[in-house]
């Protein structure tokens, strides 16, 4: 059974969106205990644990918001509708990469596995340690090979996976404050009159933060492809770095072809 309710005012639309925005940004603020034996994966694990309860707590709002009656039909409540679906399929695939960059990780550590013998282990990266002494400090050093020691890696190995672990929290963390940022972008708009004015006639302008930054990437991947068919030229009301970016990368790469 649904529940007749008002349509929602500008306020409210915007209130959707802007709770969204605090839901995403605050996974990347979450901890969880970490092993010492796992520390290498300290980075990643409090996000992978945040991020799926968020995901659900968002998929059930926009099912209530769908749900109750009269559903959204104002040009605003349509927006707001687009922003808060791209923004939860955005933060659900971001997180399904970063799943996957942690079984990869897992995988090369060999987990699940038993514990590597760690005298074999000193004997056998004593000279793979020549290859990374540079870059690190000697108290840096004997952190890593303290850490390492303590997750039964090899130092060089255990600088490999932490490092690929950075790289995917650091990936993760872009990804939920562009989608944090968008939300609240989005919100501000709702909030003004312009949102009355539709998505018509292929102007992007109307579209939601985020849908036109993937607009602005798939325009950019064309741009790459010596087949692709030029992109409009019409410029958009609501322009966002990412296109203008891609704009000029395109003008950088446009010329007369090679042999």
């Amino acid at each position: 059974m649904t529940a007749d309710r008002a349509p929602l005012s500008r306020t409210d639309l915007a209130g959707l969106l802007t709770g969204a925005a605090q839901s995403v940004s605050g996974i990347l603020a979450a901890e969880y205990p970490t092993a010492a034996s796992r520390s290498y994966l300290h980075p990643v694990l409090g996000t992978l644990s945040a991020g799926p309860h968020v995901v659900g707590e968002l998929a059930d709002r926009l099912e209530e918001f769908m749900a109750a009656e009269p559903r959204p039909a104002t040009p605003a409540g349509l927006f707001t509708l687009a922003s808060y679906a791209s923004a939860l399929g955005w933060l659900t695939e971001s997180l399904a990469e970063l799943t996957t960059a942690v079984d990869q990780i897992c995988t090369r550590v060999g987990i699940p596995a038993e514990p590597r013998d760690l005298d074999f282990a000193t004997t056998e990266d004593a000279e793979e340690e020549d290859g990374f002494d540079f870059a690190f400090s000697a108290l840096e050093l004997a952190a890593i090979r303290a850490a390492a020691e303590a997750a039964g890696l090899p130092p060089g190995d255990y600088v490999d996976v932490l490092s690929q672990s950075l790289l995917a929290a650091s990936r993760i963390t872009d990804a939920c404050m562009e989608i944090s940022s968008g939300l609240l972008e989005d919100a501000a708009y709702v909030l003004d009159e312009a949102a009355d004015r539709i998505w018509i006639g292929g102007e992007p302008g109307g579209l939601p933060t985020l849908v036109r930054s993937l607009l602005a990437r798939m325009e950019a991947a064309a741009c790459t492809s010596p087949t692709s068919p030029p992109g409009p030229s019409s410029p958009s009301t609501r322009s966002t770095p990412s296109a203008s970016r891609t704009r000029s990368a395109c003008r950088g790469r446009s010329g007369p072809p090679g042999p």
